[in-house]
């Protein structure tokens, strides 16, 4: 077994890899689940209060 033939293997492991990735990412039932987390972020933040408002008493 040579390097080219490592070296072969080794991009279609890394090929299939990928492939499986995105095929997760993006499969149907996982949509809901990101877009959720997507949202997270912004879940702690507080009313603005007064001061940050621009009124001043």
């Amino acid at each position: 077994m040579d390097i080219g033939t490592i070296h072969s293997i080794w991009t279609i492991v890394l090929f299939v890899s990928f492939i499986g990735v995105v095929w997760w990412a993006y499969g149907k039932n996982r949509k809901a689940r990101f877009d959720e987390d997507a949202n997270l972020v912004f879940a702690d933040e507080q009313a603005p209060t007064s001061k940050e408002k621009g009124v001043t008493k």
